[in-house]
């Protein structure tokens, strides 16, 4: 049988080297912006236009208007056009400080007159105050630190009858954080080379990654019980791998039916979900890599005492 789980080591590795490039890319963002991805509007609020021109126009002309009304700040982006009826005018994003609706129109109007006539249809505005940004990020807060807790007892709870449940569901939480991690500093690489933006939409993607993360290593860790029922005094390592062996076709089958469904949408959905999709896409593959590679190896690692700072309970338990 081939043995899975002794290269272990690699698996950590594969993961250090993936993780550390977001996290630097998150203490930059922390130092330049205040924040450690590239935050939209839910969540520090502002006015966000999205405006589709009949003609080209230039960012300078753009940015004329706005100063006009006294909004020196605003940060412009050239967007692909929706449609390829379109393709003649110019699509923009503007995003501003919190502007009163009735000055939004004023904007609006003065863009379609100096500039080139407004599409009405494709253009918006979104406005969100700063309070309800902060509540958005206070709940993104809470939403993440309740789940957490809540799966960490919910596991130790389902494996109370195998020894030392509350190993499977710290291993269960760090794999959910890596994957955190992982779409984090992916989310702030992104933001600092595209302006991709951290909006509500992302923090459904992320609870989303949480739950699949937490749902494949708990299909992982189920099989070892069954396995820890029906081969009692099997080493603990072949037990592990052995399990890991008879799931591991299944979870990459599950997966990739969900990954080709997020490509064809990646393909040929919209562009105001792509960055969503994209985002499931990335954390998806976090969860797949994460389940198998690290929560199983980490698993095995505690329990023959490879954790520096677990291992000293572990030899002070009677043989």
């Amino acid at each position: 049988m081939f043995n899975f789980v002794k290269n272990r080591k690699y698996y950590f590795l594969v993961s250090t080297l993936v993780i550390v490039p977001g996290i630097v890319a998150m203490l930059f963002s922390l130092a330049t912006t205040g924040a450690p991805v590239r935050l939209g509007i839910d969540f520090v609020g502002g006015s966000l236009f999205e405006l589709q021109f009949s003609a080209p126009v230039t960012e300078d002309a753009i940015r004329d208007v706005f100063s006009q009304y006294g909004l020196q700040d605003v940060v412009l982006q050239e967007l692909q056009p929706i449609e390829a009826s379109m393709i003649s005018g110019s699509r923009w994003q503007a995003r501003t400080s919190f502007v009163e609706p009735e000055v939004t129109e004023e904007i609006t109007a003065a863009l379609s007159e100096q500039l080139a006539p407004l599409d009405k249809d494709a253009t918006n505005v979104q406005q969100v105050s700063p309070t309800i940004g902060a509540e958005v990020t206070q709940a993104a807060v809470v939403a993440v630190v309740v789940a957490t807790v809540v799966i960490l007892l919910f596991i130790v709870f389902a494996f109370r009858q195998v020894p030392n449940a509350f190993r499977y569901g710290v291993c269960a939480i760090a794999a959910m954080i890596h994957d955190i991690l992982v779409v984090m500093g992916v989310m702030s690489i992104l933001g600092l080379l595209f302006g991709w933006e951290v909006d509500a939409l992302f923090l459904t993607a992320m609870l989303t990654v949480i739950g699949f993360s937490v749902q494949d290593t708990i299909v992982v860790f189920d099989r070892i019980r069954e396995n820890s029922r029906k081969r009692r005094g099997e080493d603990y390592e072949m037990l592990v791998n052995r399990s890991v062996l008879e799931t591991i076709h299944r979870s990459l089958a599950t997966q990739l039916n969900a990954f080709f469904i997020m490509a064809a949408l990646l393909l040929f959905g919209g562009a105001t979900i792509k960055q969503f999709v994209a985002i499931l896409f990335i954390g998806m593959a976090s969860g797949t890599y994460s389940s198998i590679f690290n929560a199983v190896p980490l698993l095995v690692s505690w329990e023959k005492g490879e954790i520096p700072l677990l291992s000293r309970g572990r030899r002070q338990q009677p043989a």
